[in-house]
């Protein structure tokens, strides 16, 4: 069958944050951009998130950000956690230093995607990539179904937005440059959530929920608004399986406050639990959000690193264009930005991870629940876990009793987790020294494995 031919400056795949982020960002530089979703116009922006954003996200300016914060930002209240012990039922309670928010995902999918028609991006609904086009191992567009026509996009630059697992990376030979092609299904975590409507309010409106649960996984509950919750869970897919939709039933059914609650809406996902790829370039083509692994891998949260990659990628690409030039060391400084900022928190985030798959549940929520608040809020933001006064680490000892080996395997994991940030902010700024940068890094990765008895998750 032959297929029509269409013709651009960049082909982005996939209408989420990052590929919103990076059409949006080469359009208002000029370039001649088309950006394909597979949902209908109608579906656009709707995906499974937690919705919940933690401290202020500094969006890149190059949409209406104001216009995103009032109309999809339902709740910007934010301003505690709450972490639930599953065996007692206890609550603890942790202030966050900043405010967040909880946002309205599809009303922000809308927008987004309204954004960047506005900036003269062509959006292209219905459209359903399948191949790669790379004649000569250099990328240079796609292939695609679109209403039922077989269509070819040919561009300069693919940037694939196309979430989890993406089909372009099945497609496309990325043998000939040092993109992370170590990635299976392990290393991702499913995911299921309902939004519901609560007749009465909920105390805890101003809060993000968390309760872990088996199989390194965690129920949440984050508030919209005072009565409509968004509650879902997920588990790490290198784990036993477990019945998502049950568990989240069992556990709402247990709670006085969503007594006779309506389910709006429910929706499931996949989503990368992992570090960041360690390179998301070849010839051609640049991989941005989701398909790069620009998630915390503990708690999920992908929006802002999604929107900081994908106006990073489009940058870069937009100078490689100009250049003459979209071959890997002319698309590296994308690598480079990511992983010396968001990139290195993520992957000493994923070192807590990869200690928690061989930890027992009851060893972990023990922890979990003696750390102090403060300690708790940076392990899960941006800072990185604080340092402890010696009276904070006495009662962090006392509360943890039969649980001091493990304790003190956390705290070794912690000093590597220190030492691995240092690696990433030393990220070489061309492929030629990659090969001893990821040597370094693994080093520290088998430190450990060796400390926690973990399997290698890479």
């Amino acid at each position: 069958m032959t297929s029509a031919t269409e013709a651009y400056d960049i082909v982005v795949v996939g209408g989420g944050t990052a590929g919103c982020f990076a059409a949006t960002t080469a359009a208002k530089e000029g370039l001649d951009v088309v950006l394909l979703e597979r949902k209908t116009e109608e579906e656009g922006g709707y995906i499974a998130c937690g919705d919940g954003i933690k401290g202020k996200s500094s969006f890149p300016d190059v949409l209406d950000r104001e216009r995103l914060k009032d109309e999809a930002f339902t709740n910007q209240g934010i301003e505690r956690a709450i972490f639930e012990n599953p065996q007692t039922n206890e609550r603890l309670d942790i202030p966050f230093n900043e405010t967040g928010g909880v946002v309205d995902r599809w009303k922000y999918g809308q927008i987004l995607l309204e954004e960047t028609d506005r900036a003269g991006v062509d959006i292209h609904y219905n459209t359903v990539v399948n191949d790669v086009i790379q004649p000569n191992g250099t990328v240079e567009g796609v292939t695609a179904i679109r209403d039922g026509e077989a269509l070819e996009y040919r561009s300069e630059i693919v940037i694939d937005g196309a979430g989890a697992l993406s089909v372009l990376q099945d497609k496309a030979d990325l043998s000939a440059s040092s993109f992370d092609t170590n990635v299976n299904y392990s290393q991702f975590c499913s995911a299921y959530r309902e939004v519901l409507e609560v007749p009465e309010p909920v105390e805890w409106d101003d809060a993000l929920v968390f309760k872990p649960t088996e199989e390194l996984g965690y129920l949440w509950y984050f508030p919209r608004s005072a009565t409509e919750i968004n509650a879902g869970l997920g588990f790490q897919m290198s784990q036993e399986p477990m019945e998502l939709v049950d568990v989240l039933k069992d556990d709402i059914a247990n709670r006085a406050e969503f007594q006779d609650a309506t389910v709006k809406n429910k929706l499931g996902a996949a989503l990368p639990t992992r570090r960041p790829y360690d390179s998301a370039v070849h010839p051609g083509y640049v991989a941005v959000g989701d398909a790069a692994g620009h998630v915390n891998p503990c708690t999920g949260g992908g929006i802002p690193g999604a929107a900081k990659g994908g106006h990073w990628a489009a940058k870069i690409a937009v100078d490689a264009i100009s250049d003459g030039d979209v071959s890997e060391a002319a698309l590296w400084e994308y690598n480079q930005r990511v992983q010396t900022d968001f990139g290195k928190r993520f992957a000493a985030m994923d070192l807590y991870n990869i200690f928690g798959t061989a930890q027992e549940l009851d060893d972990l929520v023990s922890i979990l629940t003696a750390m102090p608040g403060q300690q708790l809020v940076d392990a899960i933001g941006k800072k990185g876990t604080a340092d402890m006064s010696l009276g904070l680490k006495l009662k962090t000892l006392i509360k943890t009793f039969g649980h001091w080996d493990t304790l003190y395997d956390l705290y070794k994991v912690q000093r590597a987790a220190g030492s691995l940030k240092g690696v990433y902010d030393s990220y070489p700024d061309s492929p030629d020294h990659f090969d001893a940068w990821r040597s370094e890094r693994d080093s520290v990765l088998d430190r450990v494995y060796d400390i926690s008895g973990a399997e290698p998750k890479y």
